[in-house]
């Protein structure tokens, strides 16, 4: 349970981080993305004030730019121009402050940014400008932007690789950390269990004194209540404590579990068995539904055991006349038992979810007056599904039907 709470933690610290390094770099590219932009429209509207003085009156309503540094770039920058008359066909073309001057890739480019009809975009490494000529024509103007757009490049490639590392530094950092933060919780469970397991093992001295004497007793009083009733709480007591040790040992960090290939839909129709007679006992109908095959990686063992607690609960605790059922059948990647039966009561969803706590009962469908048993049932079966790598959960499906469904990988477990 604490590995998969740190765990769960580190997930949430990594992802927590990463999205605020991710919204930080993201920030800090778009800001500089707007100001390369911005300087760049300056400084085409620097370069259209100075070379083309012309076309000034009709670009009164078009920002000519007013950064100072976009000013001094003017000299440092390549571009040319295409002048198109009112009919659209190319006239005249200005190639001379372009270093390797091309003209048939800047007559292309011209002919796309008008096709375009944008007033102002970027056309490959090129931001361009179309402006109306006093006569009725069009003239577009491109600035050569290859070096700003690298530079913008190198800056989104460098941050987003700054942000990996940061990231993958960030699990490292918090996964050491929360190893270190939860190294007390552990020791104190692992106390608690050791604890459990000792008590358990020194009950069991005087449980089997008591049970002794009481065998004793009968045979001189054979029809005392007082004995019969001190040996029934004894087998119980001592019932308990194999349960608690078994549980312990289930929640160890290296339980006792052998590994292998498991038919489920075989080992489903053995363990139910038994209980077919106890629900036909009880005058209630039980049906099994497996696909077959079902194969899977688990400990036979614990999977029988939690196959019989999950059957044994739902024949104790079956009310009203519906059938008590329990199906497998493979879902995705993994397989899903259901063990189904109707209450007496509807289960809200913190019940359904505290059904699994130890000694918890229910007030009104699972009291111990009403049936035997400690409430430890389905903590083991949990403890199984955990050391399975599965889950286990209980819902309400319908008015008055309880739903315990797990879920096994096909292959995997601790």
């Amino acid at each position: 349970m604490i590995k998969k709470l740190q765990r769960r933690f580190i997930r949430i610290a990594v992802v927590a981080l990463t999205i605020a390094m991710v919204l930080v770099v993201g920030v800090v590219n778009l800001a500089n993305w707007v100001s390369v932009r911005s300087e760049l429209e300056d400084t085409i509207g620097f370069i259209l004030q100075n070379e083309y003085p012309a076309l000034q009156e009709d670009m009164k309503d078009r920002p000519m730019g007013k950064n100072k540094h976009a000013r001094n770039l003017v000299s440092e920058s390549s571009w040319f121009s295409v002048y198109f008359d009112e009919a659209g066909n190319q006239r005249m073309m200005d190639l001379e402050s372009m270093t390797d001057p091309d003209a048939q890739l800047a007559s292309a480019l011209a002919q796309q940014a008008m096709s375009r009809g944008a007033g102002s975009a970027f056309l490959q490494e090129y931001l361009y400008r179309i402006v109306a000529q006093p006569g009725g024509g069009k003239t577009v103007l491109f600035l050569n932007c290859e070096t700003k757009l690298a530079a913008v490049r190198t800056l989104a490639y460098l941050s987003g690789a700054a942000c990996l590392a940061g990231i993958l530094l960030a699990w490292l950092l918090v996964t050491l950390a929360s190893r270190k933060a939860v190294e007390p919780t552990i020791r104190n469970m692992e106390q608690q269990k050791q604890f459990i397991t000792n008590a358990s093992h020194e009950l069991k001295t005087p449980l089997t004194v008591i049970s002794t004497s009481m065998e004793l007793l009968q045979m001189e009083l054979p029809d005392n209540p007082w004995v019969r009733s001190t040996q029934k709480q004894t087998a119980q007591m001592r019932h308990l404590v194999d349960e608690l040790v078994y549980l312990s040992r289930l929640e160890e960090e290296n339980a006792p579990l052998t590994m292998e290939r498991l038919n489920l839909a075989s080992l489903l129709s053995d363990s139910v068995e038994p209980f077919l007679a106890m629900a036909e006992y009880q005058g209630r109908e039980m049906q099994l539904n497996a696909e077959a095959p079902l194969t899977m990686t688990g400990d036979r063992a614990s999977v029988q055991r939690l196959i019989s607690i999950l059957c044994d609960n739902a024949v104790k605790y079956a009310a009203g006349d519906g059938p008590i059922c329990v199906s497998a059948k493979a879902e995705g990647r993994g397989i899903t038992l259901a063990v189904s039966n109707e209450v007496e009561q509807p289960l809200t969803r913190e019940q359904c979810i505290q059904l699994f706590n130890r000694f918890y009962r229910t007030d009104a469908s699972r009291s111990k007056e009403k049936q035997s048993g400690f409430g430890i049932g389905l903590a083991i079966a949990a403890a199984v599904m955990d050391k399975h790598g599965g889950s286990i959960s209980a819902a309400m499906s319908g008015e008055k039907r309880l739903t315990i469904t797990c879920l096994f990988p096909r292959s995997g477990g601790k």
